[in-house]
């Protein structure tokens, strides 16, 4: 096709592989080159692909700048690395879709976002879980007001495995619940506190302390938690309730509001009903509640894979020239915001850390 814009994709490991295989499968998408340090990756996607011998295959990301007419490239490396991949991928003129988080600093995250501004480039974050048919529906839901006023929210990602060895439970598992109760509600967190427990890696360690429990104390965390608690305050009171675990062999992918009429609950791990309606609320007689109106609908849902979303997503804010509504490089710095918050909170034992207005303040200048 005439119309194929031109993207590599950075990093093949567990989920730049998937970003590879719906890049492929995209009509408007010509993939040119993939770029891995390990070179057995690059040979297993190319097996695993069939790739075309004119694909680049290339442990280097400055091959890149070599390769004539590209346009974009999807960045799927540790987070550690994303703050001047992104950079250089930006100023080289192309346009990115980045693995969340977007940088593991606010600032970055903000001088990335201004730089793709500058430069009229598209910078989107793959917050897959946001263009996932069950929040779209979610949040219709919710801000059409069937859940009446609204009372608490909760979530549960517990699994065991993978352990990540560069970021703790907080930063690889939060992202998820906090963008899809900040989609849901339409507002960012005023407020927020974390509590966390550390059992296998210890500071300066990357191996298992048995069961030796490492807390959180006062001062600098002591290795990266494998249990986190979280409590997100929104402007109008709301609050939202998170538990994260890596090492839970009971897998949950659950989250939930409750309101005055019912509770909408979003569970990922059920195939047949993953976004269910439980309408319900008391009628006061006398001293006593009573439960009425009590019935469950299941939502019905769009197909769709959510990355393959996120993909379609990111090759139509290139053609049309016009940032992600749902996910941009801003979205992405108001999550890295509240984690470092929670972060911060973390490392005082709980003590509740307020949000700046700050990201606000600059989309404005």
């Amino acid at each position: 096709m005439t119309n194929q814009i031109k993207i590599a994709v950075i990093g093949v490991g567990r989920w730049g592989v998937h970003l590879l295989r719906n890049f492929l499968a995209h009509p408007q998408v010509n993939v040119v080159a993939v770029v891995d340090p390990h070179p057995e990756r690059l040979a297993a996607v190319k097996q695993q692909f069939d790739l075309d011998k004119a694909v680049i295959l290339t442990t280097q990301w400055q091959d890149l700048k070599t390769v004539p007419g590209l346009t974009g490239v999807a960045i799927a490396t540790p987070a550690t690395t994303h703050y001047a991949l992104i950079k250089d991928a930006l100023q080289q003129g192309y346009h990115v879709l980045a693995e969340k988080p977007l940088t593991l600093n606010p600032a970055e995250c903000r001088e990335l976002c201004h730089l793709a501004e500058q430069h009229r480039l598209i910078l989107t974050v793959d917050h897959t879980y946001l263009f996932h048919p069950a929040v779209e529906q979610g949040k219709t839901v919710v801000q059409a007001g069937k859940l009446g006023d609204l009372r608490y929210g909760y979530a549960t990602r517990t699994h065991l495995g993978p352990v990540r060895q560069d970021v703790d439970a907080l930063w690889d598992l939060a992202i998820h619940d906090i963008a899809i109760f900040n989609a849901w509600l339409g507002q960012i967190p005023v407020q927020v506190q974390a509590t966390g427990t550390v059992w296998l890696q210890g500071a300066g360690e990357h191996r298992s302390r048995g069961a030796e429990v490492i807390p959180y104390t006062d001062s600098v965390p002591q290795g990266l938690a494998d249990l986190v608690w979280l409590t997100l305050t929104y402007p109008d009171g709301f609050q939202a309730y998170i538990h994260l675990c890596w090492l839970n062999p009971d897998k949950q992918r659950r989250l939930g509001i409750v309101g005055s009429l019912g509770s909408l609950i979003f569970d990922e791990m059920s195939i047949s009903s993953p976004l269910t309606l439980l309408h319900g609320e008391f009628e006061q007689k006398g001293n006593q509640f009573i439960p009425v109106n009590q019935k469950q609908v299941v939502l019905e849902l769009e197909p769709g894979e959510p990355l393959g979303r996120v993909c379609t997503s990111f090759v139509g804010s290139i053609l049309n020239n016009t940032p992600s509504e749902i996910s941009s490089g801003w979205v992405g710095t108001e999550l890295v915001e509240i984690l470092t918050a929670l972060t911060l909170s973390l490392s005082q034992g709980g003590k509740p850390v307020f949000l700046s207005d700050r990201i606000v303040k600059d989309q404005k200048q």
